[in-house]
């Protein structure tokens, strides 16, 4: 299955086999069941799709925050593991709680909670990757992350959606029966997956803490901020690259059903090409991994923008099915090898010892460009009335963030002390 990895970068690897599994439900059935649970109540549709754009909001903020201060925390000597090892355990238990809630109030607080703790356990294990592997290796590992992450997560998906079908659609079980188990396959499959990074894996870089706990953590995050803003441009244009390019990619995943939707497409097509383009992804994310020992991985990653900026043209000759497929193809492509290589190259340019802070960093500019895609379109479609041109609108993002990738490419990176203590 990982020839030719080492037992740490296999163990790396699996964990985003296992997270993937959440990330799917998010998309899917969480949103799904909390509509039920709501509307059970006598709450209407709008009110629901309020409640839940409430929920998504505060954990974007919260994450935003938490973030960059719990990954300054977690760079230093013993953190990262043990706090990795609490939001996952938090996290899995909100699988099971989310499961079994009774009512909606519990459910999407521990939703709430339970995304927040996966959110942040992709702080610590991405800046794990400066520990699990080296600099050359680093695209390879990442990419063949993504990878396993989009087929493996099909496993526990398919088994909750089957187990949602025969209660809600066959009446074999009743339905919250159905829902409970399928959250419990997905919070045992996240656990279980995980063990082995859990077991295996070593800080090796890291700083050593000194005096008040908080008063460092925050004084070293703020002394990293003014010197990536003074002197280390290529890590600023880099996260400025992302900043923008990134927030395309997440707007066309989170808002492809609700696209199609709008387009008058059928649902049930619509998450038979979702599953697809997990399938597509998990293929090219590992070719591409691969060719980055042949080629140049930011010219790969120029590529993939330049294909969501393809995907962004073709939006505009959008209609039917077939065409919404094979959209998902060209996007399944590139999907995971974005996502994949901008890890990678990132990991490449920050000091090895503050991997936690820089991490958070980066998911705060991930976190915090979410707004921009979804309102570009919402503003596009009501200046325009056309869902076409609103997709369309997207290869402003594309185009703003392969300058900046452009502009970061030609700075050379700080010279640092990377060497593991």
């Amino acid at each position: 299955m990982f020839k030719n990895f080492t037992r740490l970068e296999k163990s790396w690897i699996l964990y985003d086999i296992g997270n993937s599994a959440f990330t799917l439900m998010v998309t899917t059935l969480i949103p799904v069941w909390f509509s039920a649970l709501f509307t059970a109540e006598g709450y209407s549709n709008s009110e629901y799709l309020a409640y839940w754009s409430y929920a998504t909001s505060v954990t974007t903020i919260l994450v935003a925050v938490l973030g960059p201060i719990l990954g300054t925390l977690s760079d230093n000597r013993g953190f990262k593991k043990p706090m990795f090892m609490t939001v996952l355990i938090i996290g899995v238990i909100g699988c099971f709680v989310m499961g079994g809630a009774p009512g909606w109030m519990l459910y999407i607080v521990t939703y709430i909670i339970a995304k927040i703790c996966y959110q942040l356990s992709l702080v610590f294990y991405d800046s794990m990757l400066t520990d699990v592997t080296t600099p050359e290796r680093m695209d390879i590992v990442s990419s063949q992350g993504y990878a396993w992450g989009y087929i493996g997560s099909c496993i526990p998906f398919i088994i909750a959606l089957l187990f949602y079908v025969l209660g809600e659609y066959m009446h074999r079980i009743p339905t919250a029966a159905g829902i409970a188990m399928g959250f419990a396959v997905t919070g045992i499959w996240w656990f279980c997956v995980s063990m082995p990074l859990m077991k295996n894996y070593k800080q090796k870089h890291y700083m050593d803490h000194e005096g008040n706990m908080a008063g460092t953590t925050f004084r070293r995050l703020g002394e990293t901020l003014k010197e990536i803003v003074k002197s280390d441009r290529k890590v600023l244009f880099f996260l400025l690259a992302f900043f923008f390019y990134i927030d395309g990619v997440y707007t066309i995943i989170d808002e492809s059903v609700a696209i199609g939707t709008a387009m008058g497409i059928n649902t049930v097509g619509l998450l038979v090409v979702l599953l697809f383009t997990q399938v597509v992804a998990f293929a090219f994310a590992s070719l591409f991994g691969k060719l980055t020992e042949k080629y140049d991985p930011f010219k790969i990653l120029s590529v993939c923008i330049a294909g969501y900026l393809a995907v962004a043209v073709y939006a505009l000759f959008l209609h039917t099915l077939w065409q919404f497929g094979i959209m998902a193809f060209i996007v399944g492509m590139f999907q995971g090898t974005i996502q994949a290589l901008s890890r990678s190259y990132y990991g490449k340019i920050i000091p090895s010892e503050k991997s936690g802070e820089y991490f958070g960093l980066l998911d705060i500019c991930g976190k915090g460009a979410a707004f921009m895609g979804t309102l570009l379109i919402g503003v596009t479609v009501h200046l325009t009335g056309s869902v076409n041109i609103a997709v369309f609108s997207l290869a402003i993002l594309f185009g703003i963030g392969w300058l900046f990738l452009r502009k970061s490419s030609f700075l050379p990176a700080m010279e640092r002390n990377n060497t593991a203590e």
